[in-house]
C-alpha cells in the first residue's frame, strides 16, 4: 500500500468530497426550495394557498414551492401576478391536491377548478390534481390553466367531465396521466402532450366518453391539441354500460384542431373515431383533426368518419407542424425548465404499453434520494484500493 504524501492526501480528501456530493444531491447544502408546504407543520406553511400568497409578484426568476406528501383539500388560485412559480411534489399519488366543486353546485365551469393557474411561467412536477365531484355532477375541473409558457412533468389529473381545462396560452405536458369521461381535455390553449397516458373512466349512465373538446374559434387563432406519443386506454375499473362509446374528440368551435400521433389507441375507441358536436355539421369542413402512425386495436382508420376536415393519414411534413419544435416553439422557454422532451417526432415501434396510473415511487424530490450509508460503502471500497 502506498504511503506517499499525495496518496495519503487523496485518502483524506476522497471521503470529504464524496460526502459533500451526496449531501448536495440530497439538497442538504443550500436550499432547492424557497418555501415548503407540509400538513404536519414541518414546513413554512400548512396550506398551498398561503405559500402562493407569500410568493413574490411578477417574479422574473423561478420560485420553487416544495409540497410534501399528503392530501391537501383546498382550491388553489395562482393569480396573474404570481409568475414563474413552481410546485414540486413528492410524487404522483403522494402529493395530492383535491377539491369537489362542480356545476352541480350552481357554479360555472371555470369556478370548479381545484387548481386555477393564471400566472405565466407556471411549472409543476410530481403532483396529483384531483376533482372528486364524481361522474353525475356535470363539469368539474381538476385543473384550469390560463398561463402561457406553463409546463407539467409527471403529474396526474383526475376527474370526470372536463378534467383538464387548457384555457389558453402555450402549454406542455410530459409523462403525465389524465383521467376522465366527457371532454377530458378541452378548450383553446396551444398544447403538446408528450408521453402522456389518457385514461377513460365510467361515465354517467347514458353519456359518452370524449377525449378532447378543442375550442379554436377563428382561422387566425393558433390554439390546438397535439398528443404524441403514448396511450389512450381504459382506466382500471372501467366497466361501461352497454352501448357506451369513446371518441377521440368533438369540435366545440368551428376551427377545432386536434392531432393524435404515434400513440397506442386501445379497444375502447369507437371505429368512427371522432364525434359531431350535438349533430352540428357546420364545423366539419373547417376543423382540423388528424392521425399519424397510431397503433393498437383502436387505431384502425378504415371506418373513420369522412369529414372534409379530417386527415386520417397525415404526412410526415404535416405531422411535424404539431411537434414541439414547430408547434410550441420550445427553444426560448421549455429548455430552462429541465423537463426532458423530444423536439421532433420519432417513430417508436408498436408496443403494448401497460396502464400504470398508481405509481407513487417516482421522483420523490427534485433530486435522487441517495442513502447516506451508500457513501460510506464507496469510501470503504476506495480505501481498499488505495
Amino acid at each position: 500500500m502506498c504511503r506517499c504524501s499525495s496518496c495519503q492526501l487523496k485518502k483524506i480528501m476522497c471521503p470529504i468530497i464524496i460526502l459533500t456530493l451526496v449531501w448536495l444531491v440530497q439538497g442538504k447544502l443550500g436550499s432547492e426550495f424557497h418555501i415548503t408546504v407540509a400538513l404536519d407543520g414541518s414546513g413554512d406553511f400548512n396550506t398551498i394557498s398561503h405559500a402562493v400568497n407569500a410568493a413574490p409578484n411578477y417574479s422574473k426568476e423561478r420560485y420553487y414551492i416544495r409540497i410534501k406528501a399528503g392530501t391537501y383539500v383546498e382550491n388553489v388560485v395562482v393569480g396573474k401576478k404570481k409568475t414563474n412559480i413552481s410546485f414540486i411534489g413528492d410524487g404522483m399519488g403522494m402529493t395530492i391536491i383535491t377539491g369537489n366543486k362542480s356545476v352541480g353546485k350552481d357554479l360555472v365551469t371555470f369556478e370548479t377548478a381545484t387548481l386555477d393557474i393564471n400566472g405565466d411561467g407556471f411549472m409543476a412536477k410530481h403532483i396529483t390534481f384531483r376533482n372528486d365531484a364524481g361522474p353525475t355532477n356535470g363539469q368539474a375541473v381538476a385543473m384550469k390553466c390560463s398561463a402561457t409558457f406553463s409546463s407539467f412533468f409527471q403529474c396526474r389529473f383526475e376527474g370526470y367531465q372536463d378534467t383538464l381545462y387548457v384555457h389558453r396560452g402555450i402549454q406542455f405536458y410530459k409523462e403525465c396521466e389524465i383521467l376522465g369521461t366527457t371532454d377530458i381535455i378541452f378548450v383553446d390553449a396551444k398544447v403538446v402532450f408528450q408521453n402522456c397516458g389518457i385514461y377513460v373512466r365510467n361515465p354517467e349512465e347514458g353519456h359518452l366518453n370524449v377525449i378532447t373538446a378543442q375550442g379554436r374559434e377563428r382561422p387566425e387563432d393558433d390554439g390546438g391539441i397535439s398528443i404524441h406519443p403514448r396511450t389512450i386506454a381504459a382506466a382500471k375499473g372501467f366497466n361501461p354500460n352497454p352501448g357506451t362509446k369513446t371518441y377521440l374528440g368533438r369540435p366545440w368551435r368551428p376551427f377545432s384542431t386536434v392531432v393524435i400521433m404515434q400513440s397506442f389507441l386501445d379497444y375502447i375507441i369507437d371505429p368512427e373515431g371522432w364525434l359531431k358536436w350535438d349533430n352540428n355539421t357546420s364545423t366539419l369542413s373547417s376543423l382540423y383533426y388528424g392521425e399519424y402512425q397510431n397503433y393498437g386495436p383502436g387505431a384502425n382508420t378504415a371506418n373513420r368518419i369522412t369529414w372534409k376536415g379530417y386527415h386520417k393519414a397525415m404526412s410526415l411534413a404535416e405531422a411535424e407542424n404539431f411537434a414541439v419544435r414547430n408547434f410550441i416553439k420550445d427553444q426560448a422557454w421549455l429548455g430552462p425548465t429541465s423537463i426532458p422532451y423530444a423536439i421532433d417526432l420519432a417513430w417508436l415501434p408498436p408496443t403494448n404499453i401497460p396502464y400504470t396510473p398508481n405509481r407513487s415511487n417516482v421522483h420523490k424530490t427534485m433530486s435522487p434520494n441517495i442513502p447516506i450509508w451508500y457513501s460510506f460503502i464507496v469510501i470503504y471500497i476506495f480505501n481498499i484500493h488505495m
